[in-house]
Protein backbone atom coordinates (compact mmCIF):
# COMPACT_ATOMS: atom_id res chain seq x y z
CA UNK A 1 0.00 0.00 0.00
CA UNK A 2 1.43 3.46 -0.73
CA UNK A 3 0.92 6.46 1.46
CA UNK A 4 3.31 9.79 0.48
CA UNK A 5 4.56 11.83 3.23
CA UNK A 6 2.52 13.86 5.08
CA UNK A 7 2.20 17.96 4.85
CA UNK A 8 4.25 19.17 8.46
CA UNK A 9 1.32 20.54 10.47
CA UNK A 10 0.84 24.12 10.62
CA UNK A 11 2.09 23.31 14.39
CA UNK A 12 5.19 22.71 13.35
CA UNK A 13 7.70 23.20 16.60
CA UNK A 14 10.88 25.41 15.80
CA UNK A 15 12.35 22.07 17.59
CA UNK A 16 10.97 19.11 16.71
CA UNK A 17 10.16 16.98 19.82
CA UNK A 18 9.79 13.33 19.61
CA UNK A 19 5.97 13.44 20.04
CA UNK A 20 5.29 15.69 17.36
CA UNK A 21 7.34 13.30 14.66
CA UNK A 22 5.78 10.27 15.91
CA UNK A 23 2.60 11.62 15.42
CA UNK A 24 3.20 12.61 12.32
CA UNK A 25 4.95 9.63 11.34
CA UNK A 26 1.10 7.65 11.90
CA UNK A 27 -0.46 7.84 8.73
CA UNK A 28 3.09 5.77 7.23
CA UNK A 29 2.48 3.42 9.95
CA UNK A 30 -0.56 2.73 9.05
CA UNK A 31 -0.38 1.93 5.57
CA UNK A 32 2.66 -0.15 6.81
CA UNK A 33 -0.33 -2.18 9.28
CA UNK A 34 -2.44 -2.08 6.60
CA UNK A 35 -0.45 -4.41 3.90
CA UNK A 36 0.15 -6.91 7.24
CA UNK A 37 -1.76 -9.64 8.55
CA UNK A 38 -4.69 -10.00 6.38
CA UNK A 39 -4.71 -13.69 6.42
CA UNK A 40 -4.51 -13.96 10.01
CA UNK A 41 -7.13 -11.52 10.57
CA UNK A 42 -9.21 -13.93 8.68
CA UNK A 43 -8.11 -16.61 9.81
CA UNK A 44 -9.39 -15.46 13.51
CA UNK A 45 -12.71 -15.22 11.87
CA UNK A 46 -12.65 -18.37 10.45
CA UNK A 47 -11.93 -19.66 13.93
CA UNK A 48 -14.20 -17.36 16.03
CA UNK A 49 -17.26 -18.67 13.14
CA UNK A 50 -16.71 -22.13 13.87
CA UNK A 51 -16.36 -21.58 17.80
CA UNK A 52 -18.42 -18.41 18.81
CA UNK A 53 -17.44 -17.25 22.70
CA UNK A 54 -19.88 -16.50 24.81
CA UNK A 55 -18.53 -13.81 25.32
CA UNK A 56 -15.95 -10.79 24.88
CA UNK A 57 -13.89 -8.95 27.27
CA UNK A 58 -11.24 -6.47 26.32
CA UNK A 59 -8.07 -6.28 28.95
CA UNK A 60 -5.98 -2.74 28.63
CA UNK A 61 -4.95 0.48 30.28
CA UNK A 62 -4.23 4.08 29.69
CA UNK A 63 -4.62 5.06 25.89
CA UNK A 64 -4.88 1.50 25.10
CA UNK A 65 -7.99 1.09 27.06
CA UNK A 66 -9.01 3.89 24.84
CA UNK A 67 -8.76 1.63 21.51
CA UNK A 68 -10.09 -1.06 23.67
CA UNK A 69 -13.65 1.31 24.37
CA UNK A 70 -13.36 2.34 20.34
CA UNK A 71 -13.07 -1.48 19.44
CA UNK A 72 -16.40 -2.11 21.77
CA UNK A 73 -18.36 0.31 20.48
CA UNK A 74 -17.73 -0.95 16.99
CA UNK A 75 -18.49 -4.49 17.64
CA UNK A 76 -21.47 -3.98 19.53
CA UNK A 77 -22.94 -1.23 17.74
CA UNK A 78 -22.37 -3.79 14.05
CA UNK A 79 -22.79 -7.33 15.64
CA UNK A 80 -24.98 -6.82 19.22
CA UNK A 81 -22.31 -8.69 20.32
CA UNK A 82 -21.80 -7.23 24.35
CA UNK A 83 -18.09 -6.45 24.98
CA UNK A 84 -16.76 -5.98 28.96
CA UNK A 85 -13.29 -3.85 29.74
CA UNK A 86 -11.95 -6.03 32.78
CA UNK A 87 -11.11 -4.30 36.10
CA UNK A 88 -7.69 -6.07 35.74
CA UNK A 89 -7.85 -6.03 39.99
CA UNK A 90 -10.72 -8.74 39.65
CA UNK A 91 -8.13 -11.48 38.75
CA UNK A 92 -4.71 -9.78 39.98
CA UNK A 93 -5.69 -8.60 43.48
CA UNK A 94 -8.92 -10.19 44.52
CA UNK A 95 -8.62 -13.49 42.60
CA UNK A 96 -12.04 -13.78 41.52
CA UNK A 97 -13.63 -16.67 39.66
CA UNK A 98 -14.56 -14.92 36.09
CA UNK A 99 -15.99 -17.91 34.30
CA UNK A 100 -13.36 -17.57 31.43
CA UNK A 101 -14.49 -20.69 29.43
CA UNK A 102 -15.17 -20.02 25.98
CA UNK A 103 -14.67 -16.39 26.32
CA UNK A 104 -13.28 -14.52 23.71
CA UNK A 105 -10.21 -11.96 25.65
CA UNK A 106 -8.78 -9.22 23.56
CA UNK A 107 -5.44 -7.25 24.94
CA UNK A 108 -4.56 -3.76 23.52
CA UNK A 109 -0.67 -2.54 24.60
CA UNK A 110 2.47 -0.44 22.86
CA UNK A 111 4.60 -2.02 25.23
CA UNK A 112 3.65 -5.73 25.70
CA UNK A 113 4.78 -5.77 29.36
CA UNK A 114 2.96 -4.53 31.98
CA UNK A 115 2.48 -7.18 34.40
CA UNK A 116 -1.46 -6.64 34.98
CA UNK A 117 -1.97 -7.26 31.63
CA UNK A 118 -0.18 -10.47 31.07
CA UNK A 119 -1.32 -12.39 34.28
CA UNK A 120 -5.14 -11.66 33.03
CA UNK A 121 -4.45 -13.01 29.84
CA UNK A 122 -2.49 -15.85 30.68
CA UNK A 123 -5.42 -16.91 33.38
CA UNK A 124 -7.91 -16.65 30.53
CA UNK A 125 -5.56 -18.96 28.62
CA UNK A 126 -5.33 -21.28 31.02
CA UNK A 127 -9.13 -21.18 31.62
CA UNK A 128 -10.14 -22.34 27.85
CA UNK A 129 -10.67 -18.75 26.40
CA UNK A 130 -9.44 -17.58 23.03
CA UNK A 131 -6.63 -14.87 23.84
CA UNK A 132 -5.92 -12.13 21.39
CA UNK A 133 -3.40 -9.82 21.92
CA UNK A 134 -2.51 -6.18 19.54
CA UNK A 135 0.73 -5.00 20.59
CA UNK A 136 2.97 -3.00 19.21
CA UNK A 137 6.26 -5.09 20.57
CA UNK A 138 5.89 -8.38 19.17
CA UNK A 139 8.78 -9.88 21.19
CA UNK A 140 7.26 -9.03 24.46
CA UNK A 141 5.65 -11.29 26.73
CA UNK A 142 2.03 -9.89 26.16
CA UNK A 143 2.35 -11.10 22.58
CA UNK A 144 4.32 -14.21 22.93
CA UNK A 145 1.56 -15.36 25.68
CA UNK A 146 -1.46 -14.76 23.06
CA UNK A 147 -3.04 -18.00 21.13
CA UNK A 148 -3.65 -15.10 18.28
CA UNK A 149 -1.44 -11.89 18.31
CA UNK A 150 -1.48 -9.21 15.69
CA UNK A 151 1.58 -6.54 15.56
CA UNK A 152 0.36 -2.83 15.83
CA UNK A 153 3.21 -1.81 12.55
CA UNK A 154 3.68 1.27 14.98
CA UNK A 155 7.72 1.23 15.05
CA UNK A 156 9.46 2.25 18.15
CA UNK A 157 7.63 4.86 20.26
CA UNK A 158 9.92 6.62 22.04
CA UNK A 159 8.27 9.41 23.41
CA UNK A 160 5.86 8.99 26.84
CA UNK A 161 2.86 10.49 25.15
CA UNK A 162 1.58 7.48 22.59
CA UNK A 163 0.52 9.21 19.45
CA UNK A 164 1.20 6.43 16.78
CA UNK A 165 0.66 3.49 18.38
CA UNK A 166 -3.01 4.53 19.82
CA UNK A 167 -3.55 5.39 16.39
CA UNK A 168 -2.53 2.24 14.92
CA UNK A 169 -4.06 0.37 18.07
CA UNK A 170 -7.45 2.06 17.14
CA UNK A 171 -6.78 0.54 13.45
CA UNK A 172 -6.20 -2.84 14.33
CA UNK A 173 -9.27 -2.90 16.47
CA UNK A 174 -11.42 -1.63 12.90
CA UNK A 175 -9.58 -4.07 11.34
CA UNK A 176 -10.85 -6.66 13.94
CA UNK A 177 -14.08 -5.45 13.48
CA UNK A 178 -14.14 -5.43 9.74
CA UNK A 179 -13.05 -9.19 10.26
CA UNK A 180 -15.84 -9.60 13.02
CA UNK A 181 -17.69 -13.26 11.98
CA UNK A 182 -21.20 -11.82 12.67
CA UNK A 183 -22.63 -8.69 10.58
CA UNK A 184 -21.78 -7.03 7.39
CA UNK A 185 -18.45 -5.49 7.57
CA UNK A 186 -17.16 -5.33 3.90
CA UNK A 187 -17.97 -1.62 3.15
CA UNK A 188 -15.89 -0.94 6.54
CA UNK A 189 -13.22 -3.19 4.80
CA UNK A 190 -12.82 -1.49 1.54
CA UNK A 191 -12.87 1.79 3.58
CA UNK A 192 -9.81 1.07 5.60
CA UNK A 193 -7.47 1.14 2.23
CA UNK A 194 -8.23 4.49 1.96
CA UNK A 195 -7.50 5.50 5.73
CA UNK A 196 -3.41 6.23 5.34
CA UNK A 197 -4.43 9.35 2.34
CA UNK A 198 -7.28 10.66 5.03
CA UNK A 199 -4.54 10.66 7.98
CA UNK A 200 -2.29 12.48 5.97
CA UNK A 201 -5.04 15.26 5.23
CA UNK A 202 -5.72 15.33 9.10
CA UNK A 203 -2.13 16.09 9.93
CA UNK A 204 -2.38 19.43 7.62
CA UNK A 205 -5.76 20.51 8.99
CA UNK A 206 -4.87 24.19 11.02
CA UNK A 207 -6.34 23.85 14.27
CA UNK A 208 -3.72 26.44 15.31
CA UNK A 209 -6.16 29.34 16.45
CA UNK A 210 -7.33 26.93 19.53
CA UNK A 211 -3.48 27.39 20.86
CA UNK A 212 -3.82 30.76 22.25
CA UNK A 213 -6.42 29.97 24.75
CA UNK A 214 -6.04 26.29 25.57
CA UNK A 215 -2.57 27.64 26.58
CA UNK A 216 -4.43 29.38 29.24
CA UNK A 217 -6.70 26.62 30.29
CA UNK A 218 -6.24 25.15 33.61
CA UNK A 219 -9.44 22.76 33.74
CA UNK A 220 -11.19 21.68 30.74
CA UNK A 221 -13.84 19.31 29.69
CA UNK A 222 -13.62 17.03 26.49
CA UNK A 223 -16.70 16.07 25.01
CA UNK A 224 -17.77 12.53 22.31
CA UNK A 225 -20.29 10.06 21.90
CA UNK A 226 -20.67 6.85 20.46
CA UNK A 227 -17.60 5.63 18.86
CA UNK A 228 -16.20 8.92 19.31
CA UNK A 229 -16.32 9.14 23.08
CA UNK A 230 -13.30 7.15 22.92
CA UNK A 231 -11.27 9.50 21.36
CA UNK A 232 -12.62 12.45 23.78
CA UNK A 233 -10.71 10.33 26.78
CA UNK A 234 -7.95 9.66 24.99
CA UNK A 235 -7.67 13.89 24.05
CA UNK A 236 -8.33 14.52 28.10
CA UNK A 237 -5.53 11.92 28.93
CA UNK A 238 -2.98 14.00 26.56
CA UNK A 239 -4.33 17.00 28.19
CA UNK A 240 -3.27 15.79 31.56
CA UNK A 241 0.21 14.38 30.77
CA UNK A 242 1.34 16.86 28.50
CA UNK A 243 0.32 19.97 29.17
CA UNK A 244 -0.93 19.81 32.86
CA UNK A 245 -4.77 20.71 32.43
CA UNK A 246 -7.27 18.61 34.79
CA UNK A 247 -9.35 17.98 31.55
CA UNK A 248 -12.30 15.80 32.23
CA UNK A 249 -14.03 13.60 29.47
CA UNK A 250 -17.76 13.05 29.47
CA UNK A 251 -20.74 11.93 26.77
CA UNK A 252 -22.22 15.08 25.34
CA UNK A 253 -25.71 12.77 27.29
CA UNK A 254 -23.78 12.40 30.94
CA UNK A 255 -22.84 15.86 30.77
CA UNK A 256 -26.07 17.14 30.68
CA UNK A 257 -26.33 15.68 34.42
CA UNK A 258 -23.59 16.08 37.16
CA UNK A 259 -20.84 17.44 35.44
CA UNK A 260 -23.32 21.00 33.94
CA UNK A 261 -22.48 22.08 37.28
CA UNK A 262 -19.11 22.72 36.31
CA UNK A 263 -19.89 25.14 33.21
CA UNK A 264 -19.78 28.92 33.71
CA UNK A 265 -18.74 31.76 31.79
CA UNK A 266 -15.54 31.66 30.40
CA UNK A 267 -15.24 27.38 31.08
CA UNK A 268 -13.50 25.71 28.07
CA UNK A 269 -14.77 22.84 26.44
CA UNK A 270 -13.42 20.74 23.47
CA UNK A 271 -16.58 18.66 21.37
CA UNK A 272 -15.42 16.61 18.91
CA UNK A 273 -19.00 15.78 16.75
CA UNK A 274 -17.12 13.19 13.95
CA UNK A 275 -19.96 12.61 11.37
CA UNK A 276 -22.94 9.86 12.83
CA UNK A 277 -25.86 9.53 14.47
CA UNK A 278 -24.65 11.14 17.49
CA UNK A 279 -23.72 14.61 15.52
CA UNK A 280 -27.25 16.36 15.92
CA UNK A 281 -27.01 16.00 19.90
CA UNK A 282 -23.24 17.21 19.62
CA UNK A 283 -23.78 20.09 17.94
CA UNK A 284 -27.14 21.01 20.05
CA UNK A 285 -25.24 20.58 23.26
CA UNK A 286 -22.35 23.55 22.01
CA UNK A 287 -24.85 25.71 21.15
CA UNK A 288 -26.25 25.63 24.39
CA UNK A 289 -23.02 25.66 25.86
CA UNK A 290 -22.03 28.73 23.85
CA UNK A 291 -25.11 30.26 25.24
CA UNK A 292 -24.53 30.19 28.84
CA UNK A 293 -20.99 31.37 28.20
CA UNK A 294 -18.48 28.41 27.80
CA UNK A 295 -15.77 29.11 25.83
CA UNK A 296 -16.55 25.96 23.20
CA UNK A 297 -14.25 25.05 20.54
CA UNK A 298 -16.45 22.60 18.31
CA UNK A 299 -14.35 19.94 15.96
CA UNK A 300 -16.73 18.89 12.92
CA UNK A 301 -15.90 18.09 9.19
CA UNK A 302 -16.23 21.07 6.53
CA UNK A 303 -19.92 20.61 6.38
CA UNK A 304 -20.56 21.93 9.79
CA UNK A 305 -21.20 25.66 8.98
CA UNK A 306 -20.79 26.17 12.86
CA UNK A 307 -17.09 24.40 13.85
CA UNK A 308 -14.29 25.89 14.96
CA UNK A 309 -11.82 23.34 13.84
CA UNK A 310 -12.13 20.94 10.65
CA UNK A 311 -12.00 17.50 11.35
CA UNK A 312 -11.07 15.58 8.54
CA UNK A 313 -13.69 12.99 6.63
CA UNK A 314 -12.83 9.39 6.87
CA UNK A 315 -13.42 6.90 4.17
CA UNK A 316 -15.96 5.54 6.17
CA UNK A 317 -17.59 7.20 9.05
CA UNK A 318 -16.87 4.56 11.80
CA UNK A 319 -13.34 6.20 11.00
CA UNK A 320 -13.59 9.41 11.30
CA UNK A 321 -12.37 9.39 15.13
CA UNK A 322 -9.03 7.86 13.98
CA UNK A 323 -8.85 11.23 11.61
CA UNK A 324 -9.73 13.15 14.73
CA UNK A 325 -7.13 12.14 17.38
CA UNK A 326 -4.83 12.36 14.04
CA UNK A 327 -5.24 16.56 13.70
CA UNK A 328 -5.41 16.44 17.86
CA UNK A 329 -2.21 15.16 19.02
CA UNK A 330 -0.78 17.99 16.70
CA UNK A 331 -2.55 19.92 18.60
CA UNK A 332 -2.06 19.09 21.92
CA UNK A 333 1.72 18.75 21.39
CA UNK A 334 1.40 22.35 20.37
CA UNK A 335 -0.74 23.75 23.96
CA UNK A 336 2.04 22.06 25.66
CA UNK A 337 4.85 23.77 24.01
CA UNK A 338 3.14 26.88 24.49
CA UNK A 339 2.58 26.00 28.32
CA UNK A 340 6.62 25.93 28.61
CA UNK A 341 6.49 21.71 29.00
CA UNK A 342 7.61 19.41 27.37
CA UNK A 343 5.85 17.14 25.80
CA UNK A 344 8.06 13.86 25.48
CA UNK A 345 9.02 14.41 29.23
CA UNK A 346 5.76 14.57 31.52
CA UNK A 347 6.34 15.21 34.81
CA UNK A 348 6.28 11.78 37.17
CA UNK A 349 5.54 9.33 33.69
CA UNK A 350 7.54 6.62 32.22
CA UNK A 351 6.42 4.63 29.34
CA UNK A 352 5.71 1.78 30.36
CA UNK A 353 3.69 1.43 33.59
CA UNK A 354 3.80 -1.47 36.13
CA UNK A 355 0.52 -2.39 38.38
CA UNK A 356 -1.16 -4.90 39.35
Amino acid sequence: MHTTTPQPSPHRPAMTTQMYTEALAAPRQVALQLASDEAAFAALADALRENPPYGVVTVARGSSDHAAAYLAYLVMSRSGQLVTSLPMSLLTLYRAPVASHGLLAISISQSGRSQDLIEPMQIFAAAGATTVALVNDSASPLARGAQWHFPLHAGPETSVAATKSFICSLVAAARLTAHWPWGEHATLRQALDGLPQALEAACAQDWSRAIEGLSRAERLLVIGRGPGLAIAQEAALKFKETCGIQAEAFSSAEVRHGPMALVDAGYPMLVFAPRGPAQPGLRALAADMRARGAQVLLAAPPDVAERDLTLTPAPHPDLDPICAIQSFYLLVEAVSRARGMHPDHPRHLAKVTSTR
